[in-house]
């Protein structure tokens, strides 16, 4: 079956670039369109698509707010959203995905790592432009979190803290399993194991926990001792 897209950008021409370059793909349908982020709620609530593709900046209600409405914490059955926009900034970056974005993407970011990050919010995963991957995730540690980070319900075996840094440096599950040459289902239950004992909802939060608590810097080395 094809993934279903909303796609919303206050600029037709750039609406029906992406729509165009989405509906080229085998697997991909685009279900509806908006030019603005009121109307961009209204539709994907009304449609329930697979994944929302919303650019930041539009009038009234912004990419950031839309996404919040679908995907934030408060929402008890949250969509995909992966968010693009021209604009390479910290703060936009942080605040996407703290409002449960899947994905962040700049527009010359090109048709093939679109799809991917359509493909990879449609199966929950996440996927950030690579180029401002380790600098974002730098960025929610150096400003640290907006509360103390919450504590695991159950301590992290060791095989979940390789996994948890893994995630934190946006490894795919494909090459996670081949990284700690373990099998496929094995990484998907190490992660889903992650997601219950934090409390997360999606690979996002679970690295974003993982530069909170130290687990990983910068310069994505571990620490010497991971605080729990």
């Amino acid at each position: 079956m094809s993934i279903r897209v909303v796609v919303a950008d206050d600029q037709e021409i750039v609406r029906t670039g992406l729509t165009m370059i989405l509906d080229a793909q085998p697997d991909i349908e685009v279900v509806g369109e908006a030019a603005n982020g009121q109307r961009a709620v209204e539709v994907a609530q009304r449609l329930r698509p697979d994944v929302c593709l919303f650019d930041i900046r539009m009038p009234g209600i912004d990419g950031i707010e839309a996404t919040r409405l679908l995907a934030g914490p408060e929402v008890a059955d949250p969509l995909a959203v992966v968010v693009i926009t021209t604009f390479d900034l910290d703060e936009y970056v942080y605040a996407a995905l703290r409002a449960g974005a899947l994905g962040f993407l700049l527009k010359d970011a090109g048709p093939a790592l679109l799809a991917q990050a359509v493909h990879a919010a449609a199966n929950g995963d996440a996927l950030i432009a690579p180029r401002i991957t380790a600098r974002l995730l730098k960025t929610f540690a150096d400003a640290g979190p907006a509360s103390p980070p919450v504590q695991p319900v159950e301590p992290l075996t060791e095989r979940e803290e390789q996994v948890l840094v893994t995630v934190a440096r946006g490894r795919t599950n494909s090459e996670i399993a081949d990284e700690l040459y373990i099998t496929l289902s094995t990484v998907k239950t190490h992660i889903a194991s992650l997601m219950a004992k934090l409390g997360a909802r999606n690979r996002v939060e679970i690295a974003m926990w993982a530069y909170e608590t130290h687990r990983v810097r910068s310069g994505f080395g571990r620490t010497d001792r991971p605080e729990r």
